[in-house]
């Protein structure tokens, strides 16, 4: 008998080997991030996409038993975190609570979140709610966690202690640490969206493409995460692979912009064309920017300007991809001085605020929204400003 027990704990039922071991560990914590990002995310929190009940089944069981987390706090904390994001009331917002605060504690952060009554009140509606998730998913956390880690050491034996170590932190740092903490603190941006969003990596592999977050709170609806040609979504792969079988159907994706014919005047057709393509209009609008600065740091190098007018420069092509409204005040400053510098930068800076009121003035009416548009294009085509009439023709031939 002593034995026996001695042949377990040294290799368990399983008699699985190191390499066996690792992939069985890597395979079952990428099962959670396809249930994280396809279920949790996609399906539950942004309505993006509705899946077949018993793969919803499959998706809830699973992650009872590897996370123990409940879909209605998840769903909750996240959709508060949109709601309220880069604010005072966000769960787990970098900006406010430091980038060391989400990336360490972003797993407390959560668990505390989710234990606000309020918050899953208000944002938590629309969620599974039936016996199973009542009484077991929900009602008994710990005990899916305890029966991941009992199967783990009868398959693996006492080395199964770690397989399952890896298992619950997996989420956490991935998850709750990277795409929360990261995700809003360090990457590349294709679109000025209204908080810190970033894109960690252009390959959305390991967290399923959860690491395009940038894309992610431009379009949070879209059942599709990537929006570059070089862009890769592997959670998309998937949702493409259960529509094939019948178990999803996608509800909604990102707008995809298209050019027709430069139209002569702006008409209602155009006014709603332009809004409903805002973020692909403000993207083109930042590489402007961008070269624009770019040029000025050209022009400022070859006169000899001071150090600290070529550091204000490449921090304003940094900052120039930000809401204006985002910008703290020494940012403002940054801008602010550059612009003081140059003629055709203070123009092309006032004129991308002024096209953004087009959008952020609900209270006027199509018509003055209209009348202000057409405005816009009569006076940057006749700015002597390439820039300005490049981005004008382009408005006026969305489609």
């Amino acid at each position: 008998m002593l034995e026996v027990l001695q042949d377990w704990a040294a290799h368990g039922l399983w008699h699985a080997g190191i390499g066996t071991t690792v992939a069985y560990t890597l395979l079952t914590c990428h099962l959670t991030i396809v249930a994280v990002t396809v279920y949790l995310h996609r399906s539950q929190a942004h309505r993006a996409l509705d899946l077949h009940p018993a793969l919803m089944h499959l998706f809830r069981m699973w992650l009872w038993l590897a996370t123990g987390m409940s879909t209605r706090q998840w769903v909750a904390v996240h959709r508060k975190h949109h709601a309220k994001c880069e604010t005072e009331e966000d769960p787990h917002s970098p900006v406010v609570k430091g980038i060391g605060e989400v990336m360490l504690r972003g797993a407390e952060l959560y668990r505390a979140e989710a234990a606000n009554a309020s918050t899953l009140e208000r944002f938590g509606h629309g969620t599974p709610n039936d016996w199973l998730e009542r009484r077991v998913y929900a009602g008994l956390p710990w005990q899916g966690v305890g029966v991941m880690l009992i199967l783990d050491l009868l398959l693996f034996g006492a080395i199964g202690a770690t397989v399952w170590a890896v298992q619950m932190l997996w989420i956490p740092f991935w998850a709750a640490g990277v795409v929360n903490g990261l995700g809003h603190w360090w990457g590349y941006r294709n679109f000025s969206c209204r908080d810190a969003s970033r894109n960690v990596s252009p390959w959305g592999l390991i967290i399923g493409g959860e690491e395009l977050h940038n894309n992610h709170h431009t379009f949070p609806t879209s059942a599709k995460l990537s929006i570059k040609w070089w862009e890769f979504d592997l959670g998309w792969g998937y949702i493409r692979l259960f529509s094939a079988l019948g178990l999803a159907r996608v509800r909604k994706l990102p707008p995809k912009a298209r050019l027709g014919e430069v139209r002569a005047l702006v008409d209602t057709a155009l006014l709603q064309s332009v809004i409903a393509n805002r973020y692909d209009l403000m993207a083109r609008y930042a590489r402007e920017l961008r070269r624009a600065l770019r040029e000025e740091l050209r022009r400022v190098r070859a006169t000899g300007g001071a150090p600290s007018q070529l550091r204000a420069l490449r921090t304003a092509q940094r900052l120039v991809t930000r809401e204006p409204d985002t910008l703290d005040a020494p940012a403002r400053a940054v801008i602010d001085a550059v612009a003081s510098d140059s003629t055709g930068l203070r123009t092309l800076l006032r004129m991308r605020d002024e096209l953004s009121e087009v959008w952020l003035h609900s209270s006027a009416s199509a018509e003055q929204l209209r009348q202000r548009l057409q405005d816009w294009c009569q006076r940057a085509e006749h700015s002597g400003i390439a820039a300005l009439r490049s981005l004008s023709l382009q408005l006026r031939s969305y489609a």
